[in-house]
């Protein structure tokens, strides 16, 4: 073993091995195992593997000097590997809410924790400490006022209410690949979510925390009230964070064009906030000699940034992006103030290691993976060895300086782009093309026009002179928004993609990892995985049958995969966006009654689908009414798949398989290829996390082997 372990010694030596960034990797690996994983038991096994490591790697490499990458990599990846396990194991036992076990109408008492007002969708959203009706535990739900119950200009944090509502326990995926929004509420202590049914009766006004919450509520009323409607939305979720008055086809345009990270408050507004703190502290500090020859101004301009970003954290609601944000500010500010380099792979893993350490199950999400992608990708960019060479001091003129700069930037931006976009495509399957160019304009008119002016308006309107500045903020987000729109029109500006395993993105994830972290040219390696992760994307295809959790919902893509046929009408912008974006669709959805050939009366439909050379026999219901169990059997038979929202008896035997009710509450939301016959289901997913609410009864798996041979015999052709 001498020779293998002197190779790979050499190889960590020579390489530029940098320890700290690797165990930040390793204890979010951690985290992502304990989600991938279904059990206990498996939990308890990766932690053991990982300490047996460990221990066998201390008591083998005996510490004499010879190997010392080798053997120090040995004891601590595995040792902070399972403690990224045990932390979110840990965090979900200590935070997570049990869900409520079923859907109820009652009457709540409870204080108010949180208002959200959100006038674009014409409702106020709060979040309520209450006790479940009928057992009496504490739980947190969050409501939703319409503004014909709940004014939106009434509600406190603190507040004493009594009202009727609707509850629902939080939602599973809809479908395989889908958003986890019960995850989401898991570790965010939310129990149920549903609607006021009745106007709020105040029992005891807020008191308690009020000052902070009436001050986000004061600015932004002040900001809705200096701008139009159309751009007093953005201007309000840049101070506090608040989206609810940005309207769906601007939420919709920023989103197509690259734009949508402008909105949430996080990396791009802490740190233009804490900069301009920073450099205009340190400017105006130095203009006194006295203090200037005396004092670190560096330092004393670091406390001022720290005290700015903190605030503004504070006032813009102090959501977790906008907290990792801050966290990832103060450390840059501490390197400026220790005189080191501010944005390096070691700072990069500090603030990493430190946000999953509060909040690990953020590694799971959007936001954590898109934004620390990009800073890893600048750093990369900025410290590989052409980019120093291309922006090293030269004698040239002012301009060519500023195109070469512009031209880094450009590049910067296309690789941010290719970074993110495999992100982007795995959860929300949509994403923009041209967000590298749509940012370099609209990056620097957010942090150098925007902001600025939202921001010196407010402080001017205290002396009653913020009317002009608020007129340039006006024109500056008309612009924004014009640009957001202007490209997401664009013929091609929107790349679609259906559902697809997590495989494909871990792959890319390490592939990209492997390139940021090493030096040299041992980290094009990072292309093969990266490269097999993009495969895996490029040849994913759309489900040909999608089944949402309950049964109500069915969506079959048409024989050229260019239409959606859906089973029933849905008012519910939620579920048609669902069906749309994992079957990678762009139209409106058709009704399955138009399907060619299709049969359907009142109570069923009966179609033919081609895939894979064969003739597949769908039979859905689409009604309550009852139906001849003799008459059901039969055309059972004569069918390879039948789809229900409703329990189906035992005589309904179908050739391959029978997703009724019975079935779909082990399994959820189903995705069916029929092309290389294998189901997908939500339950796969979930194993025994606390947010998978696992049924009593023991599941019917279906067979997973669809007939050999085509069926013969004719459909159930019930009156149209």
């Amino acid at each position: 073993m001498s020779r293998p372990l002197h190779s790979a010694e050499q190889f960590l030596g020579g390489a530029g091995f940098d320890r700290a960034p690797w165990l930040a990797v390793a204890f979010g690996t951690g985290i992502v195992f304990w989600f991938a994983l279904s059990s206990p038991a498996e939990w308890l096994t990766l932690i053991a593997l990982s300490l047996g490591i460990a221990v066998a790697c201390a008591a083998c490499l005996q510490p004499d000097g010879r190997y010392p990458y080798i053997r120090l990599s040995g004891i601590v990846v595995p040792l902070v590997l399972a403690a990224g396990c045990g932390s979110v194991w840990m965090r979900s036992h200590l935070v997570g809410a049990e869900p409520i076990a079923r859907p109820m109408v009652a009457t709540l008492t409870g204080r108010i924790l949180a208002v959200e007002p959100q006038p674009a969708q014409e409702r106020t959203r709060i979040v309520l400490a209450t006790r479940e009706p009928g057992s009496g535990r504490a739980i947190r739900v969050r409501l939703n006022l319409p503004d014909g119950i709940g004014s939106t200009g009434t509600w406190r944090a603190g507040a004493l209410v009594k009202m009727r509502a609707r509850l629902v326990p939080p939602a599973a995926p809809m479908l395989p690949g889908g958003y986890n929004f019960a995850r989401t509420a898991w570790f965010s202590g939310l129990a149920a979510t549903g609607s006021a049914l009745s106007v709020p009766e105040e029992l005891e006004p807020g008191r308690g925390g009020v000052w902070l919450n009436g001050l986000q509520r004061a600015l932004n009323d002040h900001v809705r009230s200096q701008l139009d409607p159309a751009d007093s939305g953005i201007a309000a979720a840049l101070v506090t964070g608040d989206m609810g008055g940005i309207s769906d086809a601007d939420t919709e345009a920023m989103r197509d064009s690259g734009l949508a990270h402008l909105l949430s408050i996080s990396g791009l507004h802490v740190s233009s906030v804490v900069g301009a703190v920073y450099v205009m502290a340190l400017r105006l500090l130095a203009l006194w000699p006295w203090l200037a020859l005396r004092v670190r101004l560096p330092v004393v301009a670091a406390g001022f940034g720290a005290l700015a970003g903190l605030s503004y954290t504070l006032v813009s609601g102090s959501q977790v992006p906008t907290v990792r944000s801050c966290i990832g500010a103060l450390l840059v500010l501490a390197a400026l103030a220790l005189g080191r380099e501010a944005l390096s792979l070691r700072m990069l893993a500090v603030a990493a290691f430190l946000v999953l350490l509060l909040w690990p199950e953020a590694v799971m999400g959007p936001s954590f993976q898109m934004s620390f992608a990009a800073v890893l990708a600048i750093v990369a960019v900025s410290g590989a060895a052409p980019t120093r060479a291309f922006l090293a001091p030269r004698e040239e003129g002012l301009l060519v300086r500023l195109l070469r700069h512009l031209a880094m930037v450009l590049v910067t931006g296309v690789v941010i782009e290719l970074a993110l976009m495999p992100i982007g495509l795995y959860h929300f399957h949509r994403a923009g093309i041209y967000g590298a160019l749509a940012n370099m304009i609209a990056i620097p008119l957010t942090t150098l026009v925007i902001m600025p002016a939202v921001l010196g308006a407010l402080v001017l309107d205290l002396v009653g002179l913020g009317a002009p500045v608020w007129w340039v903020a006006g024109q500056a987000v008309s612009l924004l928004t014009a640009i957001a729109h202007w490209v997401a029109s664009r013929p091609g500006s929107v790349t679609v993609m259906p559902a697809f395993g997590g495989e494909a993105l871990a792959l890319f994830i390490a592939g990209a990892v492997w390139i940021g972290l090493w030096s040299g040219r041992v980290r094009w390696f990072g292309l093969l995985p990266a490269g097999a992760g993009v495969a895996l994307l490029l040849t994913a295809r759309p489900a040909d049958v999608l089944v949402s959790g309950d049964g109500r919902h069915v969506g079959i893509t048409s024989n050229d995969g260019a239409v959606l046929y859906v089973l029933r009408e849905t008012k519910s912008e939620f579920v048609r966006d669902n069906l749309i974006e994992i079957a990678s669709m762009s139209g409106e959805p058709v009704l399955i009654s138009s399907w060619p050939g299709a049969r359907c009366n009142t109570d069923t439909c009966v179609l033919v689908v081609t895939r894979g050379g064969r003739d597949w026999r769908l039979l859905l219901t689409r009604s309550r009414g009852a139906l001849p169990e003799r008459s059901l059997a039969a055309a059972c038979e004569r069918v390879d798949l039948v789809i229900a929202d409703r329990w189906l008896p035992r005589s309904c035997r179908p050739r391959w398989l029978k997703a009724d009710r019975d079935l779909l509450r082990q399994t959820g939301g189903l995705a069916i290829d029929l092309y290389d016959p294998h189901i997908r289901t939500v339950a796969e997913g979930e194993g025994r996390h606390g947010w998978w609410r696992v049924a009593e009864v023991p599941p019917r798996k279906p067979s997973r082997h669809p007939p050999e041979h085509p069926p013969s015999s004719p459909a159930l052709q019930p009156s149209r």
